[in-house]
């Protein structure tokens, strides 16, 4: 990854396609950029794979996870962090349908009968609506950041700095599960 200093008005796009995060930004540039780094990282993992390819396990290893499923269970994630407890009118589908006490795994169990185009769309279309929800939060202003937002069924409140951080580590812990996988597809390693 080139490191030389750059101004925060023109991001630079690593050699992944990656916008690096601002150097000097303020706090809302700064996890906003981490945030998209995370993951466009996830759309590199990805891309190009198909849906034999995304629904591979990691050979000799008991877990069941799949890309394809981090695809869906990220996609999925952005509905309940932004939609559902940011923004409080969930309305995007499949989530709303989903019976999750039948299968509270059902974003990861699912992901082996989509098309790796409708999980590449599934995902996108979440950032999306993420990205409409943040945009929506932060005509408020820095103080949206401390803004609070009822989650876990109203058992606890939580700030957008802390579902925007909260994300960033869902993402970062979740391409780092991608990188074995990936590389075991094709050999392209991560970083």
């Amino acid at each position: 990854m080139d490191t030389t200093p750059h101004d925060d008005a023109a991001p630079r796009i690593d050699e992944h396609g990656r916008p690096e995060p601002p150097f000097h930004g303020s706090e809302t540039a700064t996890l906003l950029g981490f945030l998209d780094f995370q993951r466009t990282t996830l759309a590199w993992r990805t891309d190009g794979l198909d849906d034999a390819a995304l629904a591979r396990r990691l050979d000799g290893h008991p877990s069941e996870m799949t890309l394809g499923g981090l695809l869906k269970h990220l996609a999925f994630v952005e509905f309940f962090w932004f939609e559902v407890t940011a923004h409080g009118t969930p309305a995007s589908e499949p989530w709303v349908s989903v019976d999750w006490d039948a299968d509270p795994d059902w974003d990861w169990h699912s992901a082996a009968e989509d098309s790796a185009e409708d999980l590449r769309a599934l995902w996108r279309e979440s950032v999306e609506r993420s990205r409409a929800v943040v945009e929506r939060l932060l005509e408020a202003g820095p103080a949206a950041l401390d803004a609070t937002h009822p989650a876990w069924g109203g058992r606890e409140q939580v700030s957008l700095r802390w579902i925007l951080t909260h994300m960033i580590e869902e993402y970062a812990r979740h391409n780092g599960h991608a990188d074995p996988l990936r590389e075991q597809i094709d050999g392209q390693v991560g970083e």
